[in-house]
């Protein structure tokens, strides 16, 4: 099964809100998840992000995929770079 990393998007008509979830990449992209990680809200003044770090890792270790948007608030919340460092030690 291949996994991504993406948002879904609730809220109301041009009010976004969106979840960072994990789910399977055939799967539509407001449908079925596995599991919800965090948030991104754009409207506030800065942009609100919640992310749970240890899940995010978790999963981009095991293979999942983030989407161009997700792997831009990771790099902002400094994920990647974890990433890239646990990659670097093994």
């Amino acid at each position: 099964m291949a996994t991504r990393i993406r948002l879904k998007r609730i809220g109301a008509h041009k009010a976004p809100f969106y979840r960072l979830v994990v789910s399977d990449s055939r799967s539509p992209r407001d449908g079925r998840f596995i599991e919800e990680i965090g948030y991104y809200n754009p409207l506030t003044q800065p942009a609100t992000v919640k992310i749970d770090e240890e899940a995010a890792l978790k999963w981009l270790q095991t293979g999942a995929q983030a989407s161009d948007t997700v792997r831009s608030l990771f790099s902002k919340a400094g994920i990647m770079t974890k990433l890239h460092e646990l990659k670097q030690q093994k």
